[in-house]
């Protein structure tokens, strides 16, 4: 065989072998790392959803969502193990300092916040690239158009195909409904 022939074949199981390595690879570190659990710890899971851990057993965790809330959760629904500082920081917040000197400065309106500004303190305006003979221009335009479509459906041509269809309508129930429509062919 030629080695060009077999070239995809061999890129192909190249690639298969270094996917399902990184993957097992992954599986190894979730393992070491739902190993690393003992009861107190705080994790999320997979759903996103903070937990103390309460109780391990073979395949599953017993988590504490809330005070007094235990959800029976399987070992792989655990998405990360959580440093204590960071759990007590996502669960908790940060704590505030509600005894500083400094107090925030909150203006009575917003023309506080434009203070300094060029455009706002001279009065000019903001150009926006339209222009008056742009907006003219462009209503002609729109007015042109609906122009044309009126003119689309007074097309003679669709006109004629309707009055065939009419009539061919007639000839197909035998000018039974003509009287209803006014048509010359009356009973």
């Amino acid at each position: 065989m030629n080695i060009v022939t077999l070239l995809p074949f061999i890129v192909l199981i190249g690639a298969m072998f270094l996917m399902t390595r990184s993957a097992k690879k992954k599986q190894q570190e979730a393992a070491q790392m739902r190993d690393q659990m003992q009861p107190g710890t705080g994790v999320r899971t997979i759903g996103g959803m903070y937990a103390t851990v309460k109780e391990i057993r073979d395949d599953a965790v017993l988590l504490e969502v809330a005070p007094g809330v235990h959800a029976l959760y399987a070992k792989n629904a655990v998405g990360a193990v959580l440093e204590p500082e960071e759990y007590e920081r996502i669960v908790n917040g940060d704590p505030v300092d509600l005894e500083s000197d400094d107090d925030p400065i909150v203006p009575d309106d917003a023309s506080a916040l434009t203070e300094g500004d060029d455009e706002a303190a001279t009065g000019g305006r903001i150009d926006l690239g339209k222009s008056p003979a742009a907006d003219a221009d462009r209503a002609h335009t729109d007015r042109a158009d609906a122009d044309h479509d009126d003119d689309e459906e007074t097309d003679v041509p669709a006109a004629a195909d309707r009055k065939a269809d009419a009539v061919a309508d007639d000839e197909t129930d035998g000018g039974k409904d003509a009287g209803r429509r006014g048509g010359s062919d009356a009973e």
